[in-house]
């Protein structure tokens, strides 16, 4: 799989804010918003996102640990406020 660049992956979060699920071609006009993507690509990237979300939401994604100053680790927290 091609990697995305940080713009490609903002064209794409744009692009999908304007074209939902009922827009007719919706993966075309994502594509092309995109630049350098297929509509097959930016269809897969779109389910590789959602997959994702849904293990994010189901608690299947542990939550990073980080090493404090003072050697210890403890885990960090966020509920949307971060």
């Amino acid at each position: 799989m091609a990697s995305w660049t940080a713009q490609q992956n903002k064209a794409f979060e744009k692009a999908l804010a304007k074209y939902d699920k009922d827009t007719p071609d919706r993966w075309y006009n994502v594509a092309k918003a995109v630049g350098g993507k297929t509509a097959e690509e930016v269809r897969r990237h779109y389910e590789i996102l959602v997959t994702d979300v849904r293990r994010i939401e189901n608690g299947n994604v542990p939550f990073p640990k980080y090493r404090t100053t003072g050697g210890m680790y403890h885990t960090t927290v966020c509920h949307y406020t971060c």
